[in-house]
């Protein structure tokens, strides 16, 4: 009875120090917390360090958040919990430069109203009209104010940079200005005159660069950059006029800064046929080849970069039916495609690429060249003319053919350059300046980039729906590298150093590797097969030619060999179907696999850890 008593004591004072543990560690380690994530997404980064550390004027941030409403929302609870715990952070790291404010909003009462004229989004909770807020108003000592209308868990991995983002605008007030010319549609197309209303939006990358700069839409038709502008970004340069060429290599001559998107085949260039020539395939490319020419670089708008080893998967409609195929000119460059040693690509993890060209670099005197993306060792170079015919994805990869090439298809030009134009007299006079420099006055950057489509909204960002928010999902890290292009030439690289550190893509590497050696032994026998039906027709068609009095007269001979070819046939066709299926089969079997490491294996290790654990008590009690 007594050794009972003393094990009820026991068990309530473990339970009494549980509790008391939990509710001590709740109170005063609520910011404290270990991050297991391969890219340390919950740490406070040291580019986020480094910009609260050169604050010099004081932020508030007022994060608008209905605990209590929320408590039948988990999802949504917990990462309001999360948004004010890594706020608490900031605060603590700003040598009291920051304020933090967690604001409850009860409905009907002033904080309620307070957030709803800072425009902060109401969470609907279910049909009785109930509603909750998590939002979030930062504002500076001159009454800037930035709002982050609804936090998504969704945009979790994305959350210290918008945070670090805010906070960076607010004590950072003044933009850069930035120029934009281009020939594709980036820009949303006016509003109708008669209603008003908006006909379209920007590209996502042009609106991305609306959070940072101002930008200024400028025509392609233009004879002169304004001075002002500090950076130039150059899109599909099509068909620009000498006049033009020579105002933008004037902009770089005195120390402006460029970004150059051509393009061998630009999908998204939507130019129609001239219906006086029909059959002859309008211009798609960009290629101002005088101006690359005098910073030593070229690109062949006949060639376009394909890569067995990082081409997509895209849904097809085969003669097979619908399937996964891979397609060589969409490529999606992670890793060592990406150059570590520069802050325009160091933090990016996938930046993905359509139809896209290679450039070629002469090296000229005084002038350092950095590539920042470059395709595979396996990579290769494919005609234009052949995916603009191709029927489809498959046929690609059967014409394709290696080289030895890593294809660059990004690249940066830094030092003193000299005007091409200033040596025709006819560029020369249509100036009508004595001012026009021969030599830069000082020393310039130019990133050349060999697609436009990198900047095509499909290629890199869906948009899904949070609570009547139209939210931008990002898949990959292209408006980041178009950002860090223009950061790297003369911005923050604190800010860049923030971007992208989720990873977008986690590939399964060795899935990939099955599917693709399983389809090149798939096509391959389909080949074979194709071969034998055309070698069959041939024989079949010389038969015929030998018909005696309209009478079609087969030997014994050629009975045998068509009936050893339709028994070949049905042999491939099974084999084909074989290869089908153990495709399916191994990646089948892996999938079971993973998901087994993935959903058992920490069990069962725990459970064996508790029976070792229960066997060593054991006997120790019963050697003592």
């Amino acid at each position: 009875m007594n050794g009972k008593l003393i094990s009820l004591s026991g068990l309530i004072g473990a339970l009494l120090l549980f509790l008391s543990v939990n509710i001590i560690s709740n109170q005063t380690l609520t910011s404290a917390r270990i991050d297991l994530t391969e890219n340390n997404l919950y740490t406070l980064s040291l580019g986020t360090k480094n910009i609260l550390s050169q604050l010099e004027e004081p932020v508030t941030l007022k994060l608008y958040f209905s605990s209590k409403q929320l408590s039948g929302l988990p999802q949504l609870l917990n990462y309001g919990n999360r948004v004010r715990d890594l706020l608490e952070e900031y605060e603590a790291n700003s040598d009291g430069k920051i304020r933090f404010i967690v604001i409850n909003p009860a409905p009907f009462s002033e904080a309620e109203d307070e957030a709803v004229s800072f425009g902060i989004r109401q969470l609907p909770l279910n049909a009785n009209g109930n509603i909750a807020y998590l939002g979030l108003v930062g504002s500076n000592t001159v009454d800037d104010r930035k709002v982050m209308e609804v936090l998504s868990p969704e945009q979790e991995d994305g959350l210290e940079y918008e945070l670090t983002k805010m906070i960076y605008q607010l004590s950072n007030p003044e933009k850069r200005l930035v120029g934009v010319l281009s020939s594709l549609s980036v820009f949303a197309p006016p509003a109708d005159p008669r209603t008003g209303q908006a006909q379209g939006a920007d590209w996502t990358a042009i609106t991305l660069l609306k959070e940072f700069h101002e930008v200024r839409e400028i025509s392609s038709v233009a004879e002169a950059i304004d001075p002002q502008i500090d950076t130039l970004v150059v899109i599909h340069p099509k068909d620009l006029s000498e006049l033009t060429q020579f105002a933008i290599e004037q902009f770089l001559l005195a120390g402006g800064k460029a970004v150059f998107f051509i393009d061998p085949l630009a999908e998204e260039d939507r130019t129609l046929p001239n219906p006086e020539t029909p059959g002859v395939m309008p211009q798609l490319s960009s290629n101002p080849e005088k101006l690359l020419a005098s910073w030593g670089i070229s690109l062949d708008t006949t060639k376009v970069v394909g890569d067995p080893s990082t081409a997509v998967r895209v849904n097809f409609n085969t003669s097979r039916g619908p399937q996964e195929v891979e397609y060589l000119p969409w490529i999606q460059l992670q890793g060592d495609s990406l150059n570590r040693d520069d802050f325009t690509t160091n933090q990016l993890n996938s930046v993905n690429f359509g139809t896209a060209g290679s450039l070629k670099v002469e090296e000229k005197n005084g002038l350092q060249y950095t590539t920042l993306i470059k395709a595979s060792k396996g990579s290769g170079l494919i005609d234009s003319d052949a995916i603009i015919s191709a029927t489809e994805p498959s046929s690609l990869a059967e014409q394709f053919v290696e080289d030895e090439f890593q294809h660059i298809l990004a690249l940066k030009v830094t030092g003193e350059i000299t005007s091409v134009f200033l040596t025709n007299e006819s560029a020369a006079e249509k100036t009508k300046t004595a001012a026009a420099l021969k030599k830069s006055s000082t020393e310039t950057t130019i990133i050349v980039i060999a697609d436009t489509d990198v900047l095509a909204d499909r290629f890199w960002v869906r948009y899904g729906n949070f609570s009547g928010v139209r939210m931008p999902e990002a898949f990959g890290n292209n408006g980041d590298f178009l950002i860090n292009a223009i950061d790297t030439l003369s911005g923050n690289n604190d800010l860049i150093s923030l971007r992208s550190r989720g990873t977008y893509t986690r590939p399964f590497k060795v899935v990939q590797k099955i599917q693709r050696e399983a389809e090149g032994e798939f096509r391959e026998r389909e080949q074979e097969l194709l071969q034998k039906l055309q070698t069959a027709e041939e024989n079949l068609a010389r038969l015929q030619s030998q018909d005696t009095d309209g009478e079609f007269i087969l030997t014994e001979e050629q009975k045998s060999e068509i009936e050893a070819f339709r028994e070949e046939q049905i042999k491939t066709r099974k084999d084909l179907r074989s290869v089908q299926h153990d495709l399916q089969g191994s990646i089948d079997k892996l999938h079971s696999t993973l998901t087994f490491l993935n959903t058992a294996m920490v069990p069962i290790l725990l459970s064996l850890l508790v029976a070792f654990a229960s066997y060593r008590r054991t006997r120790k009690r019963g050697i003592s």
